[in-house]
């Protein structure tokens, strides 16, 4: 469990330090570029992509391994951790680039589309894993009390 809170948090971390750069790249780029103000590109949204998809996140599945321990789930919510970063990684990563593109004036490709979607798709598949990953835990947590229960009563 401890192991787990670690890298929930780390993640949490790394989420939130590139979230926050994201937002000093966006706008520092555009204002390298002349882009101008207002107008739309994608790489305003990566800012809070990172934060709401990386940073938050993170942070309340600290909480739901303190309480839960998901991580008891291992094969599971291993799988979980690793097609969440993966997906978050592929949509930011996406985002980044399609907006560069956009603020330099370039053409952007449907490939950028088509990773991106695989992003998705990745997110997706992470979020249906995680539900089953704190179904398990919650089902499990009546026999936690009782083993505790039993400890308490022997001692």
């Amino acid at each position: 469990m401890k192991k787990a809170l670690n890298h929930l948090l780390v993640s949490a971390f790394v989420y939130g330090g590139v979230g926050v750069a994201s937002g000093l790249f966006y706008r520092e780029f555009t204002k390298l570029n002349d882009f101008p103000e207002g107008a739309f590109t994608q790489l305003g949204l990566a800012h809070t992509h990172l934060l709401a998809l990386g940073f938050f996140p993170f942070l309340i599945l600290l909480g739901l391994e303190q309480a839960f321990r998901l991580s008891a789930a291992r094969k599971r919510f291993s799988w979980f951790l690793w097609l969440y970063h993966i997906g978050v990684s592929l949509t930011a990563a996406m985002l980044i680039l399609h907006g560069s593109l956009t603020v330099l004036g370039l053409e952007s490709s449907k490939m950028i589309s088509g990773i991106a979607g695989l992003g998705h798709i990745s997110l997706t598949a992470a979020i249906v894993l995680l539900f089953f990953v704190i179904r398990a835990a919650i089902r499990r947590r009546p026999e936690d009390a009782r083993e505790a229960g039993a400890a308490v009563s022997s001692a």
